[in-house]
């Protein structure tokens, strides 16, 4: 049995300010850290501040990292900077960043090895476009993307590994995939999960499903059988409809 992740992404939104007043409001509220996982990746500002104030069942994640351990890189965040202050997990490789900050599967790929090397949970993030779904591709992007993203990662790593089913168009566009179209895509996920490594591998690890995922329709999307969880992201900047969120994996 596979436990549920519900994990907000904050994207650029909250002052530390802003972020503090939101973690009082859930860190009590939140279920058992036995029955979910219950994440907050939110901006680097706000990181130390809302891993001093995460209770017994929240834990804090990045939105990003580098693959290098240190180094004259300009804006960025070395992953032992992470780690320092407590923080549990990193996204990586979300559509965002592919899109606009030019990440591709060969970084995304350094940056799984590099969170695992320093003890984080990667949430690694896939999924196709509009123009790719309608052209009938996302299974061959897809595949395209676990081959060079897991590259090189051991059977035990990948167990540990997130991944976060996001399609493009569906990313706070209002549009869902319908929960039977994301649950035959993580279903595909995990059959080549299972192809790449094993069928216990494929088996434990954990899949989200992410895209204008809202209170209204997580009950149907978390009965589904492929998927474990959400990567959530307006949602996830409202404490109570994050509580409500996180509660609804563990119906």
């Amino acid at each position: 049995m596979r436990k549920p992740i519900i994990a907000g992404n904050w994207k650029m939104y909250k002052t530390k300010d802003e972020a503090v007043q939101f973690i009082y409001k859930v860190s009590e509220q939140m279920p058992s850290v036995e029955l979910v996982d219950s994440v907050i990746c939110a901006p680097f500002i706000s990181l130390k501040s809302l891993v001093k104030r995460q209770g017994d069942n929240l834990r804090i994640g990045a939105q990003n990292m580098h693959f290098e351990e240190q180094g004259a890189f300009t804006g960025e965040i070395a992953p032992s900077m992470l780690t320092n202050i407590g923080v549990a997990y990193v996204i990586i490789g979300h559509s965002e960043r592919r899109a606009m900050f030019n990440e591709t599967d060969e970084t995304c790929n350094k940056k799984v090895h590099q969170a695992f090397n320093h003890g984080l949970v990667p949430i690694l993030c896939v999924g196709e476009s509009l123009e790719q779904r309608e052209a009938g591709t996302t299974n061959d992007l897809l595949t395209e993307q676990l081959e060079k993203d897991l590259a090189g990662l051991t059977a035990e790593q990948v167990k540990k590994l997130v991944i976060a089913y996001e399609p493009i168009w569906a990313i706070g566009t209002g549009k869902t995939a319908t929960a039977e179209v994301a649950d035959e895509t993580c279903g595909f996920i995990r059959e080549t999960v299972k192809r790449l490594y094993d069928e216990a591998t494929g088996e434990a690890i954990r899949i989200q499903y992410g895209g204008s995922v809202k209170t209204s329709n997580i009950d149907e999307l978390m009965s589904k059988p492929n998927i474990d969880g959400a990567l959530i992201g307006g949602a996830s900047l409202v404490a109570e409809d994050f509580i409500t969120l996180v509660k609804a994996a563990v119906k």
